[in-house]
C-alpha cells in the first residue's frame, strides 16, 4: 500500500536554502502523486510550472520534479482541471484518499494547505510527517511571523528532541 506523506514548512521569513531543495528533490524520488486542496493548487501548480519552464532558475530541477509528477486536486468547486498533468477529484475525501493509497505505485505527498491538511489529519490519513521548522520558506510556505519588513537573520544554537516527538529549535538573532 502507498503511503501518504506530508511535508510542511514552518517559517520565520521567506528565504529558501539549497539544502532544503536537495531534501525536497530527494524526497520526491519515491513519490508519483502530489495532492493538493484547491486553494494550494491555485498557487503551487502555476508557480512551479513557471520555474520548470525557466532552465536558468536556481530551482529548475525542483520545478521539473513538481511538474513531471502527476498532481491531484481535491475540489468540490472546480469542474475541470485548468492545469496540465492534473486530475480533479470530488467527493468524500476519506474514501478517495484510501482508493489512491490502494493503487499500485509510489508514495503520495501533500505540501500543505492548512484546512486540507487538517482534514487529512482528522481522518487519520497521513502516514508520515515531514515538518521543516526553519527560518526560511518557499513560495507558498506559511510564514508564522508575517509580514516582516526584512528577513529575520538567525543562527541555530541548539536542537533538542523530546521523547514525545517534539523538537525544540533554538535560534539566536544575528545583528
Amino acid at each position: 500500500m502507498r503511503k501518504l506523506k506530508i511535508q510542511m514548512n514552518i517559517a520565520l521569513g521567506n528565504k529558501w536554502d539549497r539544502g532544503m531543495s536537495d531534501f525536497s528533490i530527494n524526497s520526491l524520488k519515491n513519490v508519483d502523486c502530489i495532492l493538493h486542496g484547491r486553494k494550494t493548487a491555485e498557487g503551487f501548480i502555476p508557480y512551479w510550472k513557471d520555474v520548470a519552464n525557466d532552465p536558468k532558475s536556481s530551482e529548475y530541477e525542483l520545478g521539473r520534479r513538481f511538474t513531471d509528477i502527476p498532481n491531484v486536486v481535491f475540489s468540490n468547486t472546480l469542474q475541470v482541471s485548468m492545469w496540465d498533468n492534473t486530475t480533479i477529484i470530488k467527493g468524500e475525501i476519506t474514501e478517495e484518499i484510501k482508493a489512491l493509497k490502494n493503487k499500485k505505485g509510489k508514495d503520495i505527498i501533500v505540501y500543505g494547505g492548512e484546512s486540507f491538511v487538517s482534514s487529512l489529519i482528522q481522518q487519520d490519513l497521513i502516514d508520515e510527517f515531514y515538518l521543516l521548522v526553519n527560518p526560511a520558506a518557499i513560495g507558498n510556505g506559511q510564514q508564522t511571523f508575517n509580514p516582516l519588513k526584512d528577513d529575520l537573520k538567525v543562527t541555530l544554537t541548539n536542537c533538542e528532541p523530546f521523547a514525545c516527538g517534539i523538537v525544540l529549535l533554538c535560534y539566536e538573532r544575528r545583528k
